[in-house]
């Protein structure tokens, strides 16, 4: 967001010199990652899959914390009824809803904003005839006096998942007193976001993975040194996908760290001599070891690997492990932006099934081959409990409700869900009249009573 300038005043530049660095850069070259200390190794089943297992020192030092800003807009137009208004004075919303608004019906700069929150009041001028107000309307204007409102409120509202800061709000007036021109209210959210489970990392090789576990510093594997690792990362992804430049690349960094050197690699230096990188990182952790008298750093045993322990127990692992210091990046898949709820919300006008969608607040769609899934494991009760009460059986879902809040047993659907009465009026729309009886356990009862 800023840029450090890296010439001094008064002196001399040429041309390709670097002037200014930013916050994404370093020397000129884009730095959007950090480099970390890593463990090739099995964790506890918490790095199956390509998981990633991390220290919380990446948490606490803001290793992996990033800045988000977000671009929220609403527009004012002039309509057949009149022009929309912006303004604080919203009828029929809570007044929590409206505490960060102006005089003026905007967001305050500095404000803390949640989810749900009016950013930007707006009433939108409706056309209303007398016969169109509701009962209980006309009555309190014919008793009391009272003006019903003739305005639809079309507030900007902060949308699910969001949150943060308001850092800028920009009022762009129409020019020229135009009735056509709309004017644009546009509104800068900041939020910071610290690494977390769920969020998604990668190193240069596509060797990416989700985070599933963030360990306390004193239970994650340590160097003979003390030093305890930052990332697990499972090895088992490494030979399969034929990406072993990460290792090349992990043990180099360990020693350039060491050893205080800056590497650039020719893509496929194995053209000038065999086994090229092997050669080159091994002599590399060689010279770390000797400069540092750290022998552990190269071994001739198991080059490239070291004896580390465990943090809970203090006792060394079985086998030497690959350790060092790859160029990982926080990536832009987070779990704060895909992570999605729902226990009741809105439902479709035609089918009566949720909607779908996070935006909507909608539901997960259990199709046809998820249904076939749960018959192969005879799972009757989950599939009944999807199909009806999670779905589209009105009278099933809101007697669940009602039993939720009074107590009870919850009843058993007696009757068909929605889609299928929606099935029965589109063949009656063909001009086949299907008749049909459901066979429910209470009805089978009787019936076999009466016979």
């Amino acid at each position: 967001m800023h840029q450090n300038p890296r010439i001094p005043g008064g002196k001399c530049i040429k041309k390709g010199q670097i002037l200014a660095d930013g916050a994404a850069t370093v020397g000129g070259e884009l730095a959007l990652g950090k480099n970390v200390l890593v463990a090739y190794m099995p964790w506890e089943g918490y790095n199956f899959e390509d998981a990633v297992l991390i220290s919380e020192r990446l948490v606490y030092e803001d290793i992996y914390t990033s800045f988000h800003i977000r671009k929220y807009e609403i527009q004012t137009y002039v309509t057949s009824q009149g022009p929309e208004r912006v303004t604080s004075e919203i009828p029929h919303l809570e007044a929590h809803l409206l505490r960060n608004l102006d005089k003026n019906g905007i967001v305050g700069l500095g404000s803390w904003v949640e989810t749900g929150d009016i950013l930007v009041g707006k009433l939108t001028p409706q056309m209303a005839k007398e016969s169109s107000y509701a009962p209980e309307d006309r009555l309190l204007r014919a008793i009391l006096g009272i003006q019903v409102s003739t305005s639809k409120e079309t507030c900007l509202k902060l949308p699910i998942g969001g949150r943060g800061r308001v850092i800028d709000v920009r009022w762009i007036q129409k020019k020229g007193g135009s009735n056509y021109n709309p004017e644009t209210i546009h509104i800068y959210i900041l939020q910071k976001r610290e690494i977390k489970v769920g969020d998604k990392v990668a190193g240069r090789h596509g060797n990416k993975g989700i985070i599933s576990k963030i360990l306390p510093r004193q239970d994650m594997p340590y160097l003979q040194d003390g030093r305890p690792v930052d990332m697990v990362f499972n090895p088992l992804g490494v030979p399969s996908r034929m990406n072993v430049g990460q290792i090349f690349e992990c043990s180099l960094g360990l020693a350039g760290g060491l050893l205080d050197r800056h590497y650039r690699i020719t893509p496929f230096d194995e053209r000038y001599e065999h086994e090229a990188s092997r050669k080159l990182v091994f002599s590399e952790l060689y010279q770390a070891s000797k400069q540092t008298a750290k022998p552990w750093i190269f071994e001739p045993e198991y080059p490239g690997k070291s004896r580390i322990f465990d943090g809970r127990t203090g006792d060394p692992f079985e086998q030497p492990v690959i350790i060092g210091n790859p160029y990982i990046l926080k990536l832009i898949h987070q779990v704060d932006d895909k992570i999605h709820g729902r226990s009741s919300g809105h439902y479709a006008l035609v089918t009566q099934q949720p909607l779908r969608g996070r935006a909507k607040q909608g539901g997960q769609r259990v199709g046809e081959m998820e249904v076939w899934a749960l018959e192969g494991f005879g799972v009757a009760h989950i599939l009944q409990e999807m199909l009806t009460y999670k779905s589209d059986h009105i009278k099933a879902r809101q007697e669940v409700l009602s039993t939720t809040i009074i107590g009870g047993t919850i009843p058993n659907p007696e009757d068909t869900p929605e889609s299928f009465r929606l099935l029965v009026r589109e063949l009656r729309s063909l001009a086949l009249d299907l008749n049909h009886f459901l066979v429910s356990e209470k009805t089978f009862q009787i019936n076999r009573m009466e016979a």
